[in-house]
């Protein structure tokens, strides 16, 4: 095994490679998005300065041209140097400082913000609230059917989930979702056109709750899982149609993988010999195999959880859930660059922490494995 010097070298080797792929990652995001941003903030710059002038035109009121433009370029931060804009954000954006980031004052995200880091930060709440919600059932179910399948190699199970597997990763997601809504809320109309009414529907439910509270009704616990069970109601209610979109998408393919990763370890010797021992095969499969084959699927479930914090666009906009990629899309078609870099950097920051954290979580489940320093 690897000694505590060649422990410690690893730790500060893998750290030190996050800290120089964010620094990296942060300057190429900051550069993209400030050349980006130019363009557009000087368009929006000249259309009010455009504005300011034929104003005071209709006034009757001298007007100094130069003058306007300085002030109104350093409301859009263009009175600054480019290269200067491009060190400022990724100063700014590797050390996570992304209320410093302005938005964009004439875009109007689904649940508002002053700010870059208020806007990401809101949407970032729903995201989570859906697609972890999501990944986590699909693990589950993933992993349940994925080692049943394997169990039963070859039978009509396995063939079954095969075939599964092959037609949810063949569907689109956003073909899927128009489906759901189609027959689920245009149709039947059980479900919600448009999930973005979610925290109108909180609201409406938080004032009259506050209404009861201040009229002294409430004098008992149970008033309040009453509204704690509505609260969840209302959640499940305007989610409902995404989250089984979502995993019914998903799952297929999940336990499609997770199977081929037991065959592979049910076919190694000390499964051979746990059997020959005469452990029950329950024992054998969920115990020994599972521990196993448990880095690469930590490593597939961190990754996607981490993933789903990014949202999915096209299955946020057909849903019209207020998350981070129907965020993200307003984003991009505004040209709103602050908004833009902080949702990236983000993202970027958070796959790398996992990635770093993954190396060290293989030593523990996997004592094969070896890194840095020498064996003994």
């Amino acid at each position: 095994m690897a000694d505590g010097s060649g422990l410690g070298r690893t730790i500060a080797n893998s750290i030190l490679n996050a800290v120089i792929v964010l620094f990296f990652a942060s300057a190429l995001i900051s550069g993209i998005f400030v050349a980006y941003g130019y363009k557009y903030l000087k368009g929006l710059a000249q259309q009010e300065i455009q504005q300011e002038i034929q104003a005071l035109v209709r006034q009757g009121k001298p007007y100094n041209y130069t003058q306007i433009k300085m002030l109104v370029y350093e409301k859009y931060g263009l009175n600054e140097p480019a290269i200067y804009r491009v060190f400022k954000y990724v100063k700014d954006t590797f050390l996570l400082k992304f209320g410093a980031f302005p938005k964009s004052p004439d875009v109007t995200y689904p649940r508002g913000g002053d700010n870059a880091a208020q806007v990401v930060e809101r949407a970032l709440v729903p995201t989570i609230i859906l697609f972890f919600t999501a990944e986590i059932i699909v693990i589950l179910i993933g992993i349940y059917l994925g080692f049943q399948a394997a169990r039963r190699a070859g039978s009509l199970y396995d063939k079954t989930i095969s075939i599964i597997a092959m037609l949810s990763a063949s569907l689109p997601m956003w073909w899927v979702g128009m489906l759901m809504l189609y027959i689920f809320a245009y149709k039947y109309k059980i479900f919600p056109l448009a999930s973005i009414d979610v925290y109108s529907a909180l609201g409406k439910l938080h004032r009259e709750f506050a209404a009861v509270l201040a009229q002294g009704f409430l004098h008992n616990p149970g008033g309040y899982l009453h509204y704690y069970a509505l609260y969840f109601e209302t959640w499940l209610y305007y989610m409902a149609l995404p989250l089984i979109t979502i995993v019914l998408v998903l799952f297929g393919g999940w336990a499609y993988i997770i199977r081929n990763i037991v065959i592979n370890v049910l076919t190694e010797d000390f499964v051979t010999v746990l059997r020959a021992k005469g452990l029950p095969e329950r024992l054998v499969l969920y115990k020994h195999v599972f521990r196993a084959a448990s880095p690469p699927l930590v490593t597939m479930s961190a990754l996607g959880l981490v993933g789903a914090l990014g949202g999915a666009i096209i299955t946020e906009i057909v849903f019209q859930w207020p998350g981070m990629g129907y965020t993200y899309w307003i984003a991009l078609n505004s040209g709103d660059q602050g908004v833009l870099v902080a949702q990236t950097y983000l993202l970027v920051f958070l796959f790398v922490i996992v990635i770093t954290t993954l190396d060290f979580i293989y030593m523990l489940l996997d004592p094969r494995v070896r890194i840095g320093g020498r064996r003994t």
